[in-house]
């Protein structure tokens, strides 16, 4: 007989330091209880301002609030720092201003690719290789949320309505120049999903979770990192009985402006305290995971590092990736979406759902920096 007694967490407010609750085990052998330590659960809120820089958008921005509170893709381009949220279809861009992101313009993919319907792309990564930009939607089905205030017969009706929208199963490459993405090309597809979403709807691991909703623990790609043709792709949900899935397959060019997965769907399994993927960056040979909660609650967020996954020939089993830093979180705010590199040794971190410790005048947001 087992028995597990958890005692309370206890919360830390402060990046520097994690307090850890004390879980053990107690196993009953020959009628003697005996106590042994479990590994810590952990959970983290924050109460410390943030310190990294500040992203300052264009306060006549249209849809202003929508942008601060739902940014979830980020990539760094010399000087300019590209962000991509899960609503609508644009790229916003800021310009590094002393020690600040400034100078916001915005950029319309629909305006740059064919994209098969007018719904949000719902963008969830970003990364820079070679010259190009590249973007990836969600791949998911979208259970509808019902707002605080609906009748409990409308709640219902929302829950049980699930969307498929075509734009949300995008991978694009964009070509910069002087800044500005002036021609991209995209992942065969069309309003039905494109190659990467019939090569998981076929796959004997992954098929199945391809028909559940991104929430539910459905297909939901939430991170990108490019290297020349290889892309990672890494997913947020399913996690799969505590392992996290990262994606790894080829492209190559068909017919302009198409591209073509170069072979079939490699699925990298991670193990990662049972966090999804929520962003992916390259350095050298080494991956970069920023891991958080499959579903949408407050949880624990880390930074993991896969040593040498560019040498990676084969699907690899990854018990042990190196828990690299811990992620502060808030309650019903402040969720890590995404990383990218600021310099040769610091992660910039944003945040979906800000707190207002991080909100800063009428259009900025204040990041994280984090030593690695």
């Amino acid at each position: 007989m087992r028995l597990d007694f958890s005692f309370p967490p206890e919360r830390s407010f402060r990046q520097s330091q994690t307090k850890r609750n004390n879980t053990f085990q107690v196993i009953v052998d020959r009628g003697r209880p005996l106590l042994q330590p479990m590994k810590p659960l952990r959970r983290r809120y924050s109460r410390e301002m943030p310190k990294g820089p500040v992203v300052r958008l264009d306060p006549q921005t249209p849809d202003l609030q929508a942008v601060l509170e739902n940014l979830s893709a980020m990539a760094l381009v010399g000087e300019d720092l590209w962000l991509g949220g899960d609503e609508g279809t644009c790229l916003e861009r800021v310009t590094r201003d002393g020690p600040d992101f400034a100078k916001h313009r915005r950029f319309d993919l629909a305006e740059i690719l064919d994209l098969p319907a007018t719904s949000e792309i719902d963008i969830e990564g970003m990364d820079h290789d070679g010259g190009h930009l590249w973007v990836i939607g969600s791949h998911s089905l979208r259970r509808k949320k019902p707002s605080r205030g609906d009748s409990d017969r409308k709640v219902r009706e929302c829950l049980g309505r699930v969307d498929f929208q075509p734009n949300r199963h995008t991978l694009a490459r964009l070509a910069l120049e002087d800044g500005k993405p002036i021609s991209g090309s995209m992942l065969e597809g069309d309003r039905e999903g494109n190659l990467l979403t019939k090569a998981l709807a076929g796959d004997p691991l992954l098929g199945v979770f391809s028909e559940i909703p991104s929430k539910d623990n459905g297909i939901d790609i939430e991170a990108l990192a490019v290297r020349e043709d290889r892309v990672f792709a890494g997913l947020r949900g399913p996690v799969l009985r505590g392992w996290a899935v990262v994606l790894e397959f080829r492209v190559k060019e068909t017919r302009p402006p198409a591209l073509a997965l170069n072979g079939g769907v490699k699925k990298h399994l991670l193990k990662m305290q049972g966090l999804g993927v929520r962003d992916l960056t390259l350095r050298g040979s080494d991956l970069y995971l920023l891991a958080g909660p499959t579903m949408d609650l407050d949880g624990p967020s880390a930074i993991y590092r896969w040593k040498n996954a560019l040498k990676a020939k084969e699907e690899a089993v990854v018990w042990d990736p190196e828990e690299v830093s811990q992620i502060p979180y808030g309650k019903d705010s402040d969720h890590a979406e995404a990383l990218c590199w600021l310099d040769k040794d610091r992660l910039l971190v944003c945040y979906d759902s800000p707190g207002k410790g991080r909100l800063v005048g009428e259009s900025g947001v204040r990041l994280d920096v984090f030593d690695v």
